[in-house]
């Protein structure tokens, strides 16, 4: 991704802001900003520091990173209330924890005999540099999201509870395609656009602060990523 496009994607997420709102701020006429975008011409270093000041983020990233790395992989932000629900949850520390983790909670979905189970999870950090650098293991939960009404008596864990709660999220497209890049980058887009719109994250033992769910419609893999906020 180029310079103008760059410019173009966090000008956008910026509470879609408009090019004469960004010419505005950056001292500049609306053309100015066009050509910018464009690639046609190039700002001055002062003026390229004082974008990065107002979409904090680095030099690298404005002119050498793909911020984007595919507008077609994404949909647009949104802001979600998460009603409550009961889940269970199981974390692997393996080389390949994501699918121990998921194949794990998708035994138990069978055992309690829930067809269609909604499972969603997490990377867990807890690991010491050895395991990462030495064995190359790595941690991840997955959890079974349950009704209210649905006991769990034969499996050995506990039950937990979520209350309702808002979350930022975004719809990743095929991420197995590239999901080295498309997830965490998912991420980093919705923390780009909290942090350049003033909206803080929520972090508290009694709430899931991040978490991934996938899904196929029409034959086509999707995943939903979310962060909490307050």
């Amino acid at each position: 991704m180029s310079f103008g496009q760059n410019l173009q994607f966090l000008r956008k997420m910026r509470n879609k802001m408009t090019q004469e709102e960004l010419a505005e701020k950056m001292g500049v006429s609306r053309q100015t900003i066009s050509k910018w975008e464009l690639d046609i011409v190039y700002p001055e270093m002062s003026k390229v520091v004082e974008l990065c000041t107002l979409f904090s983020c680095s030099m690298d990233q404005l002119i050498q990173e793909d911020m984007n790395m595919s507008e077609e992989a994404y949909s647009d932000i949104r802001m979600e209330e998460v009603e409550p629900f009961h889940y269970i949850k199981y974390t692997v520390v393996s080389t390949e924890p994501e699918e121990d983790a998921i194949s794990h909670v998708r035994a138990w979905a069978n055992k309690i005999g829930i067809e269609n189970p909604q499972i969603i999870g997490w990377d867990f950090p807890v690991l010491s540099q050895e395991q990462i650098n030495v064995f190359n293991m790595h941690g991840y939960t997955a959890a079974l999201m349950l009704d209210a009404n649905v006991e769990v008596t034969d499996i050995n864990t506990e039950m937990k509870y979520q209350e309702k709660q808002k979350y930022i999220a975004i719809t990743i497209k095929q991420p197995s395609l590239a999901p080295f890049h498309l997830i965490p980058n998912a991420y980093k887009i919705l923390l780009t656009y909290m942090k350049n719109n003033g909206i803080n994250g929520k972090y508290e033992k009694t709430i899931i602060d991040c978490f991934e769910k996938e899904y196929v419609v029409d034959d086509i893999d999707y995943m939903d990523v979310y962060i909490a906020i307050e």
